[in-house]
């Protein structure tokens, strides 16, 4: 190229590590659960008008950015405006802290992935006490799963006040995580363009797969049923709407400057617009697709329990009543019990029998690390040849989380290398310094409490200064810039004039739409105190987990973390107008 930047191999190359950039964890356990709890088919009406409103205009506007300046972020952005400087500024800051704790998430991955060789399956037994007298206790309370999660993974603590000691297992996997992540992206886009075809397309085989052998699981159709059914009830609740748009908004990875970068990539005559539309679709439809193997097993997790519930019942029912074996089989409880209930009401009421419904074993819902975890590894160890599973289930998260680290780390390392002080430093040696101190930083969340500053960084650093970036993304485009000259630019681009669809949301339909979600948001988090789910052993309700409200040092950092990108934009036209 003739301004000395590298440029993508093909038009497949770039478009793959888009859609492996937006395509991330969120889609596999976010999206099905979301579906869950708001009234199955039902959520797809604001889940698509968000799409159509506020995703992809967004994710256009950002392309065609990145595209038409050839920079990243930050110089990008200054170059729109020099008052917009700190807009680029606060994309790269949100980049380095979702990059923090993304890796994290994936040292999980990891953990379970290595632990995945070993037969039996370390999370489907519970391990003996100390003096091999019984089971141990923490287990024998809750599960196997539950006990592998937050004692031999996490080994949590009860309080997110009580640190803990680092965990050195999770230090071997976050080291190798960064390890790995800095190998492909050693040389930005000429090295994470190769590793894409496997890490992006990967992902796509093994939910087939999951989606061919789920379909024959037991019970998979109820599942199905329990998330497409749509209950148009849900669509009254304002949560549903705001939910989906901000799912909508993070499942594309918006404002964090890791699109801005890869399209900067690109030569300058192409069609950032088709582009746009195809990695938006794409990515809403792997969520569709990632849904339906996820709710087989879910289905067939279930129907399992449901069984479990039914036999336990069936053993009881024959004991006390002195039953030949197998007279009572589950095709004809109901019949029995109904009987039974009419001809020895006092004797069946003396057995203490458990409510089975299927429809409340369905109801269980879990997102994010519980559905991955817990639910869906509990789900693998009561398949057939459960290691062969979970070994592809976790290289499946690890692929999907790694293609979405590929344009994390790009959106933190292009902006570094047009910085004039960096100008002279060999690329393998910044990609070195960052993922360096990214890892030392990140040490933080292998510490016992780790995982409840994981959600802390989720909740805060990755959500709401996301939200006010954009905003302040589509204001600088359609009324510092103007979309006039924007429209022209993109029409030297593309060789014709954005129509009224995108002239009317850049506008003001999405900086809208933002701003309304903005106050929702903001609403909601302030209505009632920040609060976390801790795992305590001691507390009364164990399995359930304790409800705890967080100590005022703890929200002050939550606060410094959703304000930390937020203040560049501010700082930076301050700084423009000084200067």
């Amino acid at each position: 190229e003739e301004d000395g930047r590298p440029k993508w191999d093909n038009k497949f190359q770039y478009i793959l590590s888009c859609v492996g950039f937006a395509v991330g964890l969120g889609n596999v356990w976010r999206f099905p659960y979301l579906c869950q709890i708001h009234g199955g088919g039902a959520f797809l009406i604001p889940y698509f008008i968000a799409l159509l409103f506020e995703g992809i205009p967004l994710l256009h506007l950002e392309l065609a950015l990145g595209q038409y300046v050839r920079k990243g972020s930050i110089g990008a952005w200054n170059t729109v405006s020099p008052y917009l400087g700190g807009v680029g500024a606060g994309t790269w800051m949100a980049s380095v802290l979702v990059s923090l704790y993304y890796n994290t998430v994936l040292t999980w991955v990891m953990w379970y992935f290595i632990n995945s060789f070993q037969e039996p399956l370390p999370w489907s037994v519970c391990p003996l006490n100390e003096n091999r007298t019984g089971l141990n206790e923490e287990c024998y309370e809750s599960t196997a799963v539950n006990y592998f999660w937050y004692r031999k993974t996490l080994n949590i603590t009860p309080d997110v006040t009580e640190s803990g000691t680092l965990q050195w297992w999770l230090i071997l996997c976050l080291a190798a995580c960064w390890a790995i992540v800095y190998l492909c992206t050693i040389r930005g886009i000429e090295t994470t363009g190769k590793a894409i075809y496997v890490t992006a397309l990967f992902p796509y085989l093994v939910l087939t797969i999951f989606l061919i052998h789920g379909l024959s699981l037991p019970g998979a159709t109820d599942g199905l049923t329990y998330l497409f059914t749509p209950n148009l009830n849900a669509l009254k609740n304002p949560r549903i709407w705001l939910d989906a748009a901000t799912q909508i908004f993070f499942s594309l990875s918006l404002a964090v400057g890791g699109l801005i970068a890869f399209s900067s990539y690109n030569p300058p005559k192409n069609d950032c617009e088709k582009d746009a539309v195809t990695v938006a679709i794409v990515n809403s439809l792997t969520s569709l697709y990632a849904s339906i193997p996820v709710f087989s097993v879910l289905g067939f997790k279930a129907t399992t329990g449901y069984w479990d519930c039914l036999d336990r019942n069936i053993l009881n029912i024959i004991n006390e009543f002195d039953l030949p074996e197998e007279s009572i089989m589950r095709q004809n409880y109901t019949a029995w019990i109904s009987f039974l209930n009419s001809s020895y009401p006092e004797k069946i009421a003396g057995v203490k029998l458990k409510t089975c419904d299927l429809q409340e074993f369905l109801d269980q819902s879990v997102s994010g690390t519980g559905l991955a975890f817990i639910i869906f590894t509990q789900a693998i160890t009561l398949m057939p040849g459960s290691q062969a599973w979970a070994i592809l289930f976790f290289t499946m998260l690890f692929c999907l989380g790694l293609s979405s680290m590929f344009g994390n780390i790009e959106g933190v390392f292009t902006p570094l290398l047009e910085l004039q002080v960096f100008k002279s430093t060999p690329k393998e040696l910044l990609s070195g310094i960052i993922c360096l101190i990214s890892f030392l930083i990140a040490l933080c969340f292998t510490l016992a409490s780790g995982s409840y500053w994981i959600d802390i960084f989720d909740s805060y650093a990755g959500s709401l200064p996301l939200l006010v970036i954009a905003f302040f993304e589509v204001i600088g485009v359609a009324y510092v810039y103007k979309i006039k000259r924007f429209s022209k630019d993109v029409k030297q681009m593309t060789g014709r004039k954005p129509n009224l669809y995108w002239q009317m949301t850049w506008k003001f339909i999405s900086p809208l739409l933002l701003l309304i979600v903005f106050v929702a948001f903001v609403t909601l988090q302030t209505h009632k105190p920040p609060s976390y789910a801790a795992w305590n052993p001691k507390y009364e309700g164990f399995p359930m987990k304790e409800e705890k409200v967080y100590p005022p040092w703890v929200v002050s950092i939550c606060v410094l973390l959703a304000a930390l990108p937020c203040v560049f934009i501010p700082l930076g036209a301050l700084f423009h107008l000084i200067k």
